[in-house]
This record gives structure tokens, C-alpha cells and sequence, in this order.
């Protein structure tokens, strides 16, 4: 009697994608424990739905969040609804390590290229 191979293959990739679903489940749950670490009041967020604040209180009991959008201007959030903490200033301060790290290097530093966004003009060719 020979085995039958589609079977254990089969058998084979439902352990896998079985697999992968509680190691995806622990991924997220410990990226939403970092992310409930880094909540804390005077942090800047953004919301699933787009909204840019800043963390002024946390109500653990009623899972809300009151978030200060505009000075004086402050607004009451289900705490799952903010997707990340804004962190500008590390991002800033890597872009600017990047290009001292160039120079040091005696790479070009290309400080006239246009930002995300911007046109960048065409050459002109001679026809």
C-alpha cells in the first residue's frame, strides 16, 4: 500500500497556515501593547480615521481618550480608535544623521532635490 502524498501534503500546509495564524496573533497583540505603552498623556497620536492630536487623559475604566486637536479645542475618543503615536522629531533627526553621515563620507548630498510632492522640473533638450 503506497501513502497517499496529496494528503500529507495537504495535512502539511494546514499545520503551516496554522501556524502562521497564532504567530500573526502574537505579532499584533504585543504591536498593540507597544502601542498602549507609548500612550501616555502629552503624546502626539493619529486616529483610524485620520484626526492628529495630542494625549491630554486617559480613562482606563470607560477605554476613552480625550485628545487637545487645537488649542482649547479638546475632543473624547474610544481609546482603539488611535492607530500610532507620532514620533516627527525622531524621523527628523534620522533624515538629518543620513545626510551628515553622507558628507562625513564624502558622498554629494543632494539638498536640491524636490520633497515628496513637489514637481521636479524637466530638463530642456535642444530639438
Amino acid at each position: 500500500m503506497q501513502p497517499d502524498y496529496l494528503t500529507i501534503v495537504m495535512f502539511a500546509l494546514l499545520g503551516v497556515m496554522i501556524f502562521m495564524m497564532f504567530r500573526n496573533g502574537k505579532k499584533r497583540k504585543a504591536e498593540a501593547a507597544a502601542l498602549q505603552a507609548k500612550m501616555v498623556p502629552g503624546a502626539d497620536v493619529m486616529t483610524n480615521f485620520g484626526l492628529f492630536g495630542t494625549v491630554r487623559a486617559i480613562d482606563e475604566a470607560a477605554n476613552k481618550a480625550e485628545l487637545e486637536i487645537a488649542p482649547g479645542v479638546v475632543v473624547s475618543i474610544h481609546r482603539g480608535a488611535i492607530s500610532r503615536v507620532v514620533e516627527d522629531e525622531a524621523a527628523d533627526a534620522a533624515d538629518e544623521s543620513d545626510n551628515d553621515a553622507a558628507e562625513l563620507n564624502g558622498e554629494p548630498v543632494d539638498t536640491d532635490a524636490p520633497e515628496f510632492g513637489e514637481r521636479a522640473e524637466k530638463p530642456k533638450t535642444d530639438n
